[in-house]
């Protein structure tokens, strides 16, 4: 039986974080009436001219830096033309010949074993309308379009579909770091078009590519490619041949379907924009928006391991969303133990995230009101047990961990007369208890430490406890 191999190339269309479109000053605000955020430049009217949005091409620019791609001193805008409904001009501007940013990589990894995914390049376009479809009728949304894109194309060094997941999950996490976009996929923020082909075992030469437009999820892209690998492998085990074309993933029924045979570059009639000057970038410019570039996500877990002497787990996970990270940082500045501070968080912290479904922005316990509430229980003022119930009370009703500790008289008992007079108790009131734990029945210890925390209603110093026991108990 012939065996095949999975050749993937991702392109990733990413809208970027301007406060105006790419070639006119229309808001690119999300979720506002249809059609109300447009003007005669990004509806195509005839005699209206383009003018370039310099914070999109900044931005594209520090997107290339980050993946370490070569910036391109000259580059210009193309007309790339074609006669769809969503760009009211019938051409889109777009970059063909010289793009933006060429080379650099994104670092993956995949049951344990690291690859870097090459980057073909990145380039900058314009965003086209939205198509809105119902039961009888069809509009378009054009308040997209002009919208500020970005294109990463990848190398087609992709294998399986666990690689693309993890490809568009560690480049969104760049994107995100580099405040570059917000990535939202709900309002496609952040979109794909995926590529692949299958080619016998041992074949040098590509197989042909079908691609799929438009996949707004990484789950949705996961389980396309699965399918794909699927439809195609039958078809070539058949005898059959792919053909080049453009297909839909339709997630409800879970299959791919042909929308038309694919338009090779020729076919877009490429020519260079007439009514934008091309962009020249100097040395010292790049150079000063590279001063701008914040830290990679991997350069951040590498530092949480060497300044907090965290496990290289808990790095991965607070270090996966940048805000996460932000939070753990302010947390465990005001904190003496970066090791509890993580657990916390990594506990309880994202525990309520998914459960409230909401980012760590919108959390109730600011950074330095959980620092304080882990100090208190690192300092044993409160246990582990009464923590928890400040932390839910915090959640629920506000406040800070020390003025909720005093009000509600929280605070754990470490006197040792006192605890000396509630473990003289226990010991007379549980005889037999006693003669099991002398006869070598260690549970017996954890019951007679429960009686304390009982008579002391929780606040007794349960180490402390548990030591004057040890001791009266040897006697």
């Amino acid at each position: 039986m012939t065996t095949y191999r999975v050749t993937i190339g991702l392109e990733v269309h990413v809208q970027l974080k301007t406060q105006s479109k790419m070639f006119c000053a229309c808001s690119t605000n999300f979720g506002e009436a249809p059609n109300t955020q447009v003007c005669p430049v990004c509806l195509g009217y005839p005699g209206s001219l383009p003018v370039m949005n310099g914070a999109a091409i900044r931005l594209t620019v520090m997107t290339g830096l980050m993946l370490g791609c070569r910036i391109n001193s000259f580059s210009k805008f193309d007309r790339k033309n074609y006669f769809y409904p969503d760009m009211p001009k019938n051409y889109q501007i777009s970059q063909y010949d010289k793009p933006l940013c060429l080379g650099g990589g994104v670092d993956i990894e995949v049951d344990g074993k690291a690859k870097r995914i090459g980057i073909t390049r990145i380039h900058q376009e314009e965003d086209v309308a939205k198509n809105l479809h119902y039961a009888t009728w069809s509009g378009i949304d054009y308040n997209r379009a002009g919208v500020p894109l970005m294109e990463i194309v990848s190398e087609p060094e992709i294998e399986s579909p666990a690689e693309a997941f993890a490809y568009l999950q560690a480049l969104r996490q760049i994107l995100l770091y580099a405040g570059v976009s917000d990535c939202n996929l709900e309002e496609g923020n952040m979109r794909c078009d995926v590529n692949i082909s299958l080619r016998p075992e041992g074949q040098v030469e590509l197989g042909t590519k079908a691609e799929i437009k438009n996949m707004n999820t990484f789950r949705g892209a996961f389980a396309a490619l699965e399918y794909e690998i699927a439809r195609q492998t039958e078809v070539l085990s058949s005898g059959g041949r792919i053909i080049q074309e453009t297909r839909r993933w339709d997630a409800d029924l879970g299959k791919t379907f042909s929308m038309r045979t694919k338009e090779d570059a020729h076919d877009y009639r490429y020519f260079p924009e007439p009514d934008l000057m091309p962009v020249v970038l100097s040395d010292s410019l790049v150079a000063e928006w590279a001063t701008l570039l914040p830290e990679l996500p991997a350069q951040r877990r590498e530092r949480f391991v060497r300044q907090y002497g965290l496990p290289e787990y808990d790095a991965k996970v607070l270090a996966a969303d940048k805000a996460v990270g932000d939070y753990f940082e302010v947390a465990a500045r005001g904190s003496s133990n970066p090791k509890t501070t993580s657990n916390w968080i990594m506990s309880d912290v994202l525990r309520t995230l998914s459960e409230k479904e909401i980012p760590i922005t919108d959390f109730a316990i600011p950074a330095e009101a959980l620092a304080e509430l882990v100090e208190l229980a690192e300092t044993r003022v409160i246990n582990s047990n009464t923590a928890r119930d400040v932390f839910m009370i915090m959640l629920n009703q506000g406040g800070r961990a020390k003025e909720i500790v005093a009000a509600r008289g929280l605070a754990q008992v470490s006197d040792t007369g006192a605890i000396e007079k509630i473990v003289a108790e226990v010991i007379a009131g549980n005889p037999k208890v006693v003669d099991d734990f002398r006869a070598g029945k260690a549970v017996a210890l954890k019951f007679l430490v429960g009686q304390v925390m009982k008579l002391s209603k929780g606040k007794a110093n349960p180490q402390l406890a548990t030591e004057i026991l040890e001791r009266n108990l040897s006697n």
